[in-house]
């Protein structure tokens, strides 16, 4: 006789509360076919990893010594690889999620047609919504954390406070994978990953990557602080730099109520578009 299967509470509330279909509980099984698909595609994966690495050391250290110091988030002057640094750490969360959230489920929704198989099993779009998220924000985590090992190695870590700088990006990456999957379901062809371009490129080049808030005029300035990089930056600043205060708690608030939207735009949209 088979033994009982056993559920989590917060797992058997969502079996009660959800209607029939959407959720069975098993959107490890998404996790676990992505670590199969990807185990000999190790080079793609690395690959991510390099293009911060490389603007660290480009910008960070080459660009850096003609720029000399900069104004850190305390009002204190701090060498200009030091302020760079956290904000790549920011992206490398931001792209490792973002890309493998829009493109690669873009692939399989379109043309592998995965998740028609997928849910012609118990499994439902809540499932697949949280499997296909799980595997981003793996990948946006892992990213991170190699970057800030190489942080780590240069000798750009001095706090004990950039320990919470890796689940920091656990939760940003989060954010950025369901936004990600969500925006995803809307898309109709390959041409319509220019948008993606479009967002990503002018958050990562003016969310105060590489300059302060202060350089840019007073209305771009509301602008910038309305991008979701330049939440993760000023989170991923305070935590390496070692000057936590209540704001942070409001940028990491903006990245829950993201991934809270994110998820349920992506389970309903996949619900809309596979099971109708």
């Amino acid at each position: 006789m088979a033994a009982p299967t056993t559920r989590a509470p917060s797992q058997g509330l969502l079996l009660r509360v959800l209607p029939t279909g959407m959720y069975a509980g098993r959107a490890r099984m998404l996790v676990e076919r992505s670590l199969l698909v990807n185990r000999r595609a190790w080079l793609t994966l690395l690959s991510g990893f390099f293009e911060p690495v490389f603007y660290l050391f480009g910008l960070g250290y080459g660009f850096g010594r003609l720029v000399g110091e900069v104004v850190g988030p305390t009002g204190e002057p701090i060498a200009y690889v030091a302020f760079v640094a956290p904000a790549l750490l920011a992206a490398s969360a931001m792209n490792g999620a973002v890309y493998d959230s829009t493109f690669n489920i873009f692939f399989k929704f379109k043309y592998a047609k995965v998740y028609d198989a997928v849910l012609a099993t118990p499994l439902g779009p809540l499932d697949v919504a949280i499997g296909e998220i799980s595997w981003a924000l793996i990948r946006g985590a892992g990213y991170a954390a190699a970057f800030l090992a190489v942080m780590l190695g240069i000798g750009l870590i001095s706090t004990p406070w950039a320990l919470l700088a890796l689940p920091a990006a656990v939760l940003v990456s989060l954010a950025f994978a369901a936004v990600g999957m969500a925006c995803t379901t809307f898309m109709r062809s390959w041409q319509d990953f220019e948008l993606v371009q479009l967002a990503l490129l002018p958050m990562f080049l003016f969310s105060t990557t590489f300059f302060p808030l202060a350089v840019y005029p007073a209305a771009l300035q509301v602008v910038v602080q309305c991008f979701p990089l330049y939440h993760a930056i000023e989170i991923m600043r305070t935590l390496t730099l070692g000057t936590p205060d209540l704001a942070l708690a409001g940028h990491l608030a903006y990245f829950l109520v993201m991934a809270a939207i994110g998820v349920v735009v992506a389970t309903r949209r996949l619900g809309k578009l596979l099971l109708s």
